[in-house]
């Protein structure tokens, strides 16, 4: 898939905007099984972060990323959308310019 129709491998903003974006929501127990253990918060209701970036993301955010549990991700991943509100959110925390929705 081309970058153009991926915008999300050379971003990862939203992966990286805050701690508590990226909450267990809507999950059922098999699928946070899913999820490995070390990736988890403490608290058990998200993914843990290394400040605000989640620690699942692998690789420089606004050039090239990746999601190490992309099949696992919780919910909340899944629904942000390139070129949403959230998004566009994320993106101005880095410098990045906003996405066409």
């Amino acid at each position: 898939m081309s970058e153009i129709a991926n915008p999300c491998q050379s971003c990862g903003a939203c992966c990286s905007y805050s701690r508590n974006w990226p909450r267990f929501t809507i999950e059922d127990d098999a699928a946070l099984d899913l999820i490995p253990a070390s990736l988890v918060n403490e608290r058990l209701s998200g993914m843990r972060c290394d400040g605000d970036r989640c620690c699942a993301l692998k690789g420089e955010i606004g050039k090239s990323v990746a999601c190490g549990i992309y099949d696992a991700r919780p919910e909340v991943c899944r629904t942000c959308m390139p070129g949403d509100a959230e998004c566009t959110m994320a993106r101005r925390k880095f410098g990045l310019a906003a996405l066409a929705a």
